[in-house]
């Protein structure tokens, strides 16, 4: 499959040598792990660790492609309440074909989806977050370029062959026993239980779960 990353203003650089530069870095890493390019993929982020992990379906389960650093982000921990106010979603997302953008100012980017029917029953107000490249941001998930371009192919490929969305879950921290024991004095404690079960379903099973909304709550099954 030939995909191509668009026009990219924010560097200049021509589609295919940008496309083939990151299908170069991509393929052989996938060989190595015994996936597949354009297989379906989960995305997560970790807010404190300031990490977005790449997962591809290999089989009934999902397996680890590559961890890369978020290089710019804004705010503290807890999740985003309104426009303007600096902070990046804490959440269950997705992306699908019409969120990718490959003419962003900022190299290329995708719309997370906030905020989704959780945010809006509280609210919660702001748009376009994005994870893109640039390395720079307010409220927004900032990559290096060649990460960014390595992480829009895989979507872009995956959401070509067929998934309709991908699920991007964003943290605030690893959400181990012990993280969750240090941040339980936080006023946002209840909110991460919620977002826990839903890291708990995937660290069982290495399979995204399903998450639903109900009266103010993810329910995650």
């Amino acid at each position: 499959m030939a995909l191509t990353l668009g026009a990219i203003p924010a560097s200049g650089a021509s589609e295919s040598r940008v496309a083939s530069a990151a299908h170069g870095r991509i393929d052989g890493a996938l060989a190595q792990k015994g996936l597949s390019f354009g297989s379906s993929i989960y995305i997560r982020i970790f807010k404190e660790e300031a990490e977005l992990e790449v997962w591809l379906q290999h089989g009934a389960r999902y397996e680890l492609f590559k961890t890369y650093p978020i290089c710019a982000e804004s705010g503290t921990l807890g999740p985003k309440e309104r426009e303007g106010d600096a902070q990046s979603p804490e959440g269950f997302y997705s992306v699908t074909a019409s969120k990718l953008n490959p003419r962003s100012n900022y190299h290329l980017s995708f719309d997370i989806g906030y905020p989704n029917a959780y945010d809006r029953s509280l609210g919660r107000t702001g748009s376009f977050i994005m994870v893109h490249g640039n390395c720079v941001s307010i409220g927004c998930f900032a990559m290096t370029d060649p990460g960014i371009e390595e992480i829009y192919l895989l979507a872009q490929a995956a959401l070509e062959k067929g998934q309709k969305s991908v699920a991007v879950h964003v943290f605030p921290f690893r959400m181990t026993a012990e993280n969750t024991r240090q941040h339980a004095s936080s006023r946002w404690a209840p909110f991460w239980s919620e977002l826990k079960a839903g890291y708990d379903a995937f660290e069982a099973k290495h399979v995204p779960p399903d998450v639903d909304v109900n009266g103010g709550h993810y329910a995650v099954r």
